[in-house]
């Protein structure tokens, strides 16, 4: 994606410090030593109150399958070896002749349905809370930030159907989703947004996308006001079924991943990015049990994630 990082590149010339226009996004409202931000509005009770929406315990598979030819923002990219002989020539193991297989995955974890974690993007070098990016950042992994460190995030999911909400399937790429457009969105649903939900945005997009082999320059998203607005709120994820959640053109051009700032760097709000949300679309569910155990992978910036809705 080299026009992406181009673009990147020349609003930093542009705008050398975002932090200069606001300076007042740290400390966090959960503490100023907090690592893990938005994460502190899981509780057990609501835990429990969002078990309660399990009525028919149908499942829906939220992550996408990755692979060698899954899109991604370069240079990223997926490989993988399995360590057997393809031909059954290896000896077996004992005298009940056992065999089996091993492999090796080479790949960035930034790669297909993914967790950004709140060590991925900050602002002029300082990233959740105002932490420099030398107190955490090493070659060999995060010190601080790491996806390992998150709790397992079990709650009520709450799904926007835009297509519905704005008539149109997929959503014009560049839409923005900003406050107004999730208030009638979630009144079309008929769900009230609360404190520790995660939200997922239906656009179409993946669907529409389904055929391309590279990521596509623009999409629909959230927009930079619809992500405070949801921050405010308290919820602890925002997702979507597109590679970035937010809407490409960038609402504003000289501020590149602007949402992406306001939800980890600012409000420390997770990213759930390629989100499969087509069936859940189709059986019209708005609220669901939401459920996600992030991989133990220590000191990793993102992680390749299956969430589990249910109904």
């Amino acid at each position: 994606m080299k026009w992406l990082i181009g673009i990147a590149a020349a609003a930093a010339v542009a705008t050398p410090a975002l932090a200069q226009d606001d300076e007042s996004w740290h400390p966090s409202k959960y503490g100023a030593d907090d690592r893990l931000g938005a994460v502190a509005n899981l509780s057990p009770q609501k835990t429990a109150e969002a078990a309660k929406l399990i009525v028919e315990g149908k499942t829906y598979s939220l992550g996408m399958v990755t692979g060698r030819d899954t899109p991604a923002y370069g240079p990223r990219e997926y490989d993988v070896t399995v360590l057997q002989l393809s031909d059954g020539s290896g000896a077996p193991l004992g005298e009940n002749k056992a065999v089996g297989n091993d492999d090796i995955v080479d790949v960035w974890v930034g790669i297909g349905s993914q967790i950004d974690g709140l060590g991925h993007m900050g602002i002029d070098h300082e990233y959740y809370n105002g932490v420099p990016v030398a107190e955490f950042v090493t070659p060999a992994g995060l010190t601080q930030f790491g996806t390992h460190l998150l709790p397992p995030i079990a709650t009520r999911g709450v799904l926007l159907d835009m297509t519905k909400s704005l008539d149109a399937d997929p959503v014009p790429d560049g839409t923005a989703f900003n406050k107004a457009e999730i208030e009638a969105a979630a009144k079309l649903a008929g769900v009230t947004i609360e404190k520790g939900d995660v939200v997922l945005f239906h656009t179409g997009y993946m669907a529409a996308t389904a055929d391309s082999e590279t990521l596509t320059q623009t999409e629909p998203g959230i927009g930079v006001e619809g992500a405070q607005y949801l921050a405010d709120l308290g919820v602890v994820a925002i997702g979507a079924d597109t590679w970035a959640v937010e809407a490409i053109p960038f609402e504003n051009e000289a501020r590149p991943f602007d949402v992406h700032l306001t939800l980890l760097a600012k409000n420390g709000v997770y990213i759930l990015e390629n989100m499969v949300t087509a069936d859940l679309a189709a059986d019209d569910v708005t609220e669901f049990f939401f459920s996600l155990g992030v991989p133990k992978l220590e000191g990793t910036v993102q992680a390749i994630i299956n969430p589990v809705a249910i109904r």
